[in-house]
């Protein structure tokens, strides 16, 4: 037996991709996909557009604080209050901000220089931070990251004497800025993500609610039996709202249920085409039982008054009976298939199949003595409930298949066991030729022969695997075949009797 083990990472590995996923999955992740992309687009081109508008603004102001600076260096003397502490006295000029820092370069080599911190005091610059404004030199606007202050727009300016004023302002205000707006449109994209995405789960399964119910109804519609007896499909198995008959879903909906009114129309046709050959079946075979039962009364009246005949005609009377004879077995087969097909109901009573069994393969060695039989059952009874007459029928059918299909001398072994599920499997295996792979489809079909000429000498009419099939249902089983060259097994499954 094959194992369905090995299958299923398979089928996991198909449902990890995209094209497995159900549709409205893959359209709520491509609309949350591009609503995605679309905040990521608008929140990069508006921080672009911010960081250009804060910086240019940054620069201008630099630029302010330069012209400011050199202004108050060239002037002389503060005509304003000059603070106590390091760096250029045009620190403490009006409209210097706090962050400003401002140095005196000469020489390449800075002089003066200091930041004007929170509390409106000039902070003295380390000793790094010094030699990184010395290499400013006579360039008008540069960014540096000055030691121990963070990112500054630094612009140059010569003053009077010669000598270099520099002074710059800190990006950290442009930075926070940008920083604050990126989390605020981060939480607001991501609150727009999240309700749109909701909102988008409860519109497409309102939308595609049709559809599921066209799924589902699909599903119902393949779970039941369409192979036999009279199919019932319920019309219109999906409700169609007027209003949205035109559209995409709505036509789905009505092309769904006139598709089933054509398949119940075609199952009616079929099942009442069925129905009249079951009848005329059963009815031709109940009335050839009685011109057959003559044809061999008379045969066999024949038979004893033309002892003396001659051999041709002594044949021909031999032959006319062998053939009456499988005439009226192919219609008693006929005749019980009706029966079956109708419904008939059977005899349920406790059978032991152990006995049974002995009793067929005892049986099945008189009718074949140059096959090897053999029988394998439990010592104690094996009971199910059914009909003992069917029940030996249905294995007598099984062991003249395997005579009749296989040549002398093939051993033909019938065991009897319980499956641990309170099932009882009786298997009939022969070491026989086998059957041909594209004849097991169809071995179960009436009048399906492998042979046909050898199945008419042993006296088969082709009906014996139908039989054991519809028995073998009728007992509530199943009935399952496998075959090689060397070895074909019937393996039947009833339901046993458990003992209380």
């Amino acid at each position: 037996m094959s194992s369905s083990h090995p299958a299923e990472p398979r089928s996991r590995a198909r449902l990890r991709r995209p094209r497995a996923w159900p549709l409205q999955t893959r359209l709520l992740l491509v609309l949350a996909g591009l609503l995605t992309f679309v905040c990521v687009g608008i929140g990069a081109g508006t921080l672009l557009a911010m960081n250009h508008f804060l910086t240019e603004q940054l620069e201008r102001q630099v630029f302010d604080a330069g012209t400011r600076s050199v202004a108050f260096y060239n002037f002389g003397p503060p005509p304003f209050v000059r603070f106590e502490g390091p760096g250029p006295m045009f620190l403490d000029g009006p409209g210097q901000s706090v962050g400003t820092v401002g140095a005196l370069v000469s020489d390449s080599s800075t002089s003066e220089a200091a930041v004007i911190s929170a509390d409106g005091d000039r902070r003295e610059l380390s000793p790094r931070a010094f030699e990184q404004l010395s290499g400013i030199g006579k360039q008008t606007l540069v960014h540096i990251d000055l030691d121990g202050l963070g990112a500054y727009k630094l612009v140059s300016v010569t003053a009077d004497d010669g000598r270099t004023v520099v002074a710059g302002l800190p990006m950290a205000g442009v930075t926070n800025t940008l920083l604050s707006t990126l989390g605020f449109f981060s939480a607001v994209a991501a609150t727009a993500l999240i309700l749109a995405t909701a909102a988008g789960i409860v519109i497409t399964r309102r939308q595609f609610g049709p559809l599921a119910r066209v799924a589902a109804a699909a599903h119902r519609v393949a779970q039941l039996e369409l192979d036999h007896g009279e199919i019932d499909l319920p019309t219109p198995l999906v409700p169609v709202d007027p209003d949205s008959a035109r559209t995409e879903v709505g036509q789905l909906g009505s092309a769904f249920n006139q598709m089933l009114d054509r398949i119940a129309d075609a199952l009616a046709v079929r099942h009442a085409s069925e129905t009249r050959v079951r009848q005329f079946v059963a009815d031709a075979s109940h009335e050839l039982r009685t011109p057959l039962a003559s044809i061999r009364g008379y045969t066999e009246l024949a038979r004893r008054r033309l002892t003396d005949a001659p051999e041709d005609l002594a044949h021909a009377i031999e032959r006319v009976d062998a053939e009456s004879k499988r005439m009226s077995q192919l219609v008693e087969d006929m005749l019980f298939l009706a029966r079956m097909d109708a419904g008939r109901s059977i005899d349920c009573e406790p059978v032991d199949l152990s006995q049974l069994c002995v009793d067929a393969v005892s049986d099945a060695h008189v009718a074949g003595p140059e096959h090897r039989w053999s029988v394998n059952v439990p010592d104690e009874p094996v009971l199910v409930a059914g009909d003992r007459l069917r029940l030996h029928q249905m294995l007598a059918n099984l062991l003249m298949n395997a005579r009749v299909h296989t040549p002398a001398g093939t051993r033909v072994n019938t065991t009897l066991c319980r499956n641990g599920n309170n099932q009882v499997v009786l298997t009939v295996t022969d070491n026989g030729p086998g059957i041909p792979k594209h004849q097991l489809p169809e071995i179960f079909e009436r009048f399906a022969r492998g042979d046909s000429s050898r199945s008419r000498r042993a006296g088969s009419t082709g009906l014996g695997l139908a039989i054991v099939r519809a028995l073998v249902k009728a007992h509530a089983g199943t009935i399952e075949v496998r075959s090689a060259p060397g070895e074909t097994a019937f393996a039947i499954t009833l339901p046993a009797i458990v003992a209380h």
